[in-house]
């Protein structure tokens, strides 16, 4: 049986302790990598998003603006027509 005190023994642990150290600081710069590039196609939908909402929203803001036209005029009209109707008596 082998016992501790072997260099060979040493020399094997130090061997896969650097190799497990190894494997994870390549793993964690994977990690990291892939991190940065989700979160950059993450961004670049968010950028498409606001883009569609914004444009959505323009839309929308013009129909209200017709709207507003619309209502302004009918509110004009309905005026004219009170004058009309009902004209001012004196007392």
């Amino acid at each position: 049986m082998i016992e501790l005190t072997e260099p060979q023994v040493w020399t094997l642990i130090g061997v896969f302790g650097s190799a497990i150290f190894a494997m994870n600081a390549m793993m964690s710069g994977w990690f990291v990598r892939v991190l940065r590039a989700e979160i950059g196609g993450l961004r670049a939908e968010i950028g498409g998003l606001r883009g569609e909402m914004n444009a959505r929203f323009e839309r929308v803001d013009a129909q209200f603006e017709r709207v507003d036209v619309k209502l302004t005029h009918l509110d004009r009209d309905v005026q004219a027509l009170a004058r009309e109707v009902f004209p001012k008596r004196e007392r």
